[in-house]
């Protein structure tokens, strides 16, 4: 059998489509992970919060369930949620708020970081379209 080594230079161009529905520090800090990771290897992105994830891109985040969580997170030598939501913004990933989501977790528009549209449930399925989606 032939020794095939899979390149990532062979794989599809793609970019991702992140859906982020959990209001838990855990998972809004690894969707960031995800996209910073996926626009170093030159993936496009789009985070599309919805729910009680909208509190991911508030400019203050302390409304995600266990936000304390990124002292630890960044003592054990992992990056914290603003260094990686900053390096997102930078690498010029597309940051969605649901409309709804807002409304649920009663946050008002100008709470959010200033990168972020406010779009409805159409707009990301449309812009996902083709795009790997992950749900966190």
């Amino acid at each position: 059998m032939p020794d095939e080594t899979f390149r990532a230079s062979d794989a599809p161009a793609g970019g991702l489509a992140i859906l982020l529905l959990d209001g838990g520090y855990e998972r809004a800090h690894y969707a960031f992970v995800l996209a910073a990771g996926a626009l170093a290897v030159d993936r496009p992105v789009i985070l599309f919060a919805a729910g009680q994830g909208v509190h991911a891109l508030a400019r203050d985040w302390s409304g995600l369930r266990d936000a304390v969580r990124d002292a630890a997170v960044q003592a054990s030598g992992v990056a914290g949620f603003d260094t990686l939501r900053a390096a997102v913004c930078e690498m010029d990933g597309v940051l969605l708020a649901c409309e709804s989501g807002l409304r649920i977790a009663g946050l008002a528009t100008d709470a959010l970081l200033p990168e972020v549209e406010v779009a409805g449930v159409p707009t990301f399925l449309d812009a996902a379209r083709g795009r790997q989606i992950v749900s966190l």
